[in-house]
């Protein structure tokens, strides 16, 4: 503490931005948000296990920060098991998880067949249960953590054609209140972001300029978020600013998701009032 008050301490807030000596796993670490986020915890002190299904993605990821590799599929529980056993030989200990996973099916309700339908809960849900059950175990011995997750705007509002991709998302979210609550008490603090739309690498090159155009005038900021902003959060939630948040979403969509979706109305001039 750096200075008193006549209420409280006042803190070193800069200091508790710092990750200095704490482990950190990041999965999805390849690239966008994921690779973003490597370098914003890296920045901060942290030693980060760059975690990506593609092999060379994640080593290049941690080559620039001076982290580990490692080639995982994060739906797989001994894969995920992997992972956390890889941190723990490297680093001593697990202080995080960052969890940057998910993909977006985009098609109507009544085209998700049961393959679809199952791969969206795999790639959007099943990491992050596995993650938490155990990760969570290990922080919980260990004397506490941090867990980030990435929800999303589609998982509080109904978005076009992707039912699958938002359900998943929506219980993501839950999973994050349930098991920030369960968690807690033992000092293992788990929250999430949820961006609305972000111009990663993937979402780049699916959408047309057309496309961005109309998203960016629909956002009451005027714009798409980049990936470093959301990196920017995640670090906060990893963080000892973040020390009294658990089982809490933030959102960070421009604005979008406080809208409205209410067509264009014209009211006549009210009537002059009666004296």
């Amino acid at each position: 503490m750096s200075a008193t008050s006549s209420e409280s301490p006042i803190p070193d807030y800069l200091s508790l931005l710092r990750l200095d000596g704490r482990a950190i796993i990041v999965l999805g670490a390849g690239q966008g948000m994921g690779e973003q986020t490597v370098h914003a915890l890296a920045q901060a002190g942290a030693r980060v296990l760059c975690v990506d299904k593609d092999a060379q993605l994640a080593q290049r990821v941690a080559s620039a920060v001076g982290g580990i590799a490692c080639a995982a599929d994060a739906t797989s529980r001994a894969d995920m098991q992997r992972v956390f056993d890889t941190a723990r030989e490297q680093f001593g200990r697990v202080h995080g998880v960052v969890d940057i996973i998910g993909v977006a099916g985009i098609k109507p309700l009544a085209a998700v067949d049961d393959a679809s339908w199952s791969q969206q809960f795999d790639i959007v849900l099943r990491h992050a249960w596995l993650a938490i059950q155990i990760g969570g175990e290990m922080m919980k011995a260990d004397g506490g953590g941090t867990f980030a997750f990435v929800g999303s705007l589609a998982g509080d509002r109904a978005v076009p054609n992707e039912v699958a991709y938002a359900t998943a998302k929506a219980a993501l979210h839950h999973l994050v209140r349930c098991a920030g609550a369960e968690y807690a008490r033992h000092h293992v603090r788990i929250n999430a972001v949820s961006p609305g739309f972000v111009r990663t690498p993937r979402l780049v090159q699916r959408l047309s300029d057309a496309n961005w155009s109309a998203i960016d005038e629909a956002i009451p900021l005027g714009r798409a978020a980049t990936p470093a902003e959301i990196a920017g959060h995640l670090l906060y939630l990893s963080s000892d600013l973040s020390a009294h948040m658990a089982g809490e979403i933030i959102n960070v969509d421009g604005g979008i998701g406080v809208l409205a979706a209410v067509p264009e109305l014209n009211f006549a001039p009210s009537a002059t009032p009666t004296p």
